[in-house]
């Protein structure tokens, strides 16, 4: 399933004084990462692949999502459908998640249970089955959800037009969950053939957060992962867009419920920025712009000229490649699309002549730090978090330096930035006009 998880997500030094991490690795290539947190008898523990749907070739898009779905098909060990009946009979939850640049699979139980929650990650690593009919099956799965999540939904229809005309020249522009023509092509041997390049041991990242001992978890995962042998993997690359592509505008009429704006412009993220300092001044311009309700966007477009009834921005610094800087809105009854796209470039300009006062830059900073405190009291997003990290190349360190570096960040540093890369030349542009018509006749 896909997971539309934009992980901005920073660690507090209280949190970092709490909690002890550890990391080794195999000499098959397996990275393991420990984090101890001894609050409560449980544990998370999770399988992060470098791979996913920005690895994809042209006709075989959706093809990581869809192996995805087929992990929980069984083993010789553990049929198909016992993964997940264990699971929840040992008290425990699981699943799994499929994004551009990796896929992961997650069971959370009582500490008690991290032996087989070991085992099952190492089994079904080393020995799927992968079944014709199985697959068969799933793919009707997976179908039926993209044409309900995607196909069925004007909003879905827009998001994806939106990323494939704003990501133009790298593999972002594919869905994760693949285009409906490559699902109705794939075939099983596709699909083999993905899992025995891309599942190996030195293309993963196993973490491991809870109540548990790291001398434990080396013995553990020394005892079932140490035999499965590493792969040579294929040349993978970090995806960069062309400069400054040119402006580009799509407009759409699908029977939404109100008209939406989406507004996008191509950006440098930490994997792919020549000067890091770039990402982090981008992250606190979209918090000056959107980070609470005093935050510009709201306050002055909503609440001052009522030119909007809705309005979110999004950036995210945790990505495989260039990305995309993105605000979309709802105009206000007797506002229009353009009205309002004007209205929000407006605030974009402003940012690169006004003054952006000291108070503004604490209170974004202040902002972004309260809600990642929040986010990680939990060990789910702890390590969320590090797999994230690891498997963009970032190593999960970075999340210790993120506040230091934010906190960096100037007023000039903002300017400058929204001069660089807030420009016509990065922007992409979709009109989302309800109309009458339904889904199928728009299409």
């Amino acid at each position: 399933m896909r997971k539309l998880w934009l992980f901005s997500l920073l660690l507090s030094p209280l949190w970092a004084m709490a909690s002890v991490t550890n990391e080794f690795t195999l000499a098959n290539g397996l990275k393991v990462v420990v984090r101890e947190d001894h609050r409560s008898p449980v544990v998370v523990t999770q399988v992060w692949y470098k791979i996913g749907s920005s690895y994809e070739n042209p006709g075989s898009t959706g093809i990581s999502h869809a192996l995805e779905h087929m992990m929980f098909k069984g083993t010789p060990k553990v049929p198909a459908g016992e993964f997940s009946r264990l699971v929840a009979y040992l008290g425990g939850e699981d699943n799994a998640f499929t994004t551009d640049d990796y896929t992961a699979y997650y069971q959370v139980y009582s500490n008690n249970r991290l032996p087989l929650a070991i085992e099952l990650e190492a089994d079904r690593m080393a020995n799927l089955q992968l079944k014709e009919d199985d697959f068969k099956q799933e793919l009707r799965v997976v179908m039926e959800e993209r044409r309900q999540r995607t196909d069925d939904s004007p909003s879905g229809i827009a998001l994806e037009r939106f990323q494939s005309v704003a990501m133009l020249t790298t593999p972002n522009r594919n869905p994760t969950i693949g285009w409906m023509s490559d699902l109705d092509n794939m075939k099983i041997d596709e699909l083999r053939k993905w899992y025995k390049t891309w599942y190996s041991p030195n293309n993963a990242t196993l973490v491991i957060v809870g109540d548990v001992d790291t001398e434990q978890v080396k013995t553990l995962v020394d005892k079932y992962f140490a035999s499965i042998p590493s792969q040579v993997l294929p040349k993978s690359y970090v995806p960069h867009e062309l400069t400054a592509i040119g402006e580009r505008q799509i407009k759409l009429d699908l029977p939404a419920k109100v008209p939406n704006l989406y507004m996008g412009f191509n950006v440098p993220t930490l994997t792919s920025a020549s000067n890091a300092k770039d990402v982090y001044a981008l992250r606190m311009l979209i918090g000056v712009l959107d980070e609470g309700a005093s935050a510009r966007l709201e306050s002055r477009l909503l609440r001052d000229k009522g030119i909007l009834t809705a309005v979110n921005s999004a950036y995210n610094l945790f990505a495989r490649g260039d990305g995309l800087l993105t605000i979309t809105a709802v105009p206000a009854e007797g506002h229009t699309l353009e009205e309002s796209k004007a209205a929000i470039l407006g605030e974009l300009n402003a940012l690169k002549t006004e003054t952006i006062s000291d108070d503004e830059l604490k209170r974004v900073y202040a902002a972004i730090l309260a809600d990642n405190i929040f986010t990680q009291d939990s060990i789910n997003e702890q390590a969320n978090e590090i797999g994230m990290l690891e498997s963009l190349g970032l190593g999960w360190r970075t999340s210790d330096e993120l506040t230091t570096n934010l906190k960096t960040i100037t007023a000039d540093d903002i300017r400058q930035s929204a001069q660089r890369w807030l420009i016509p030349a990065n922007m992409t542009t979709l009109f989302l006009q309800p109309t009458t018509m339904t889904v199928g006749e728009a299409k």
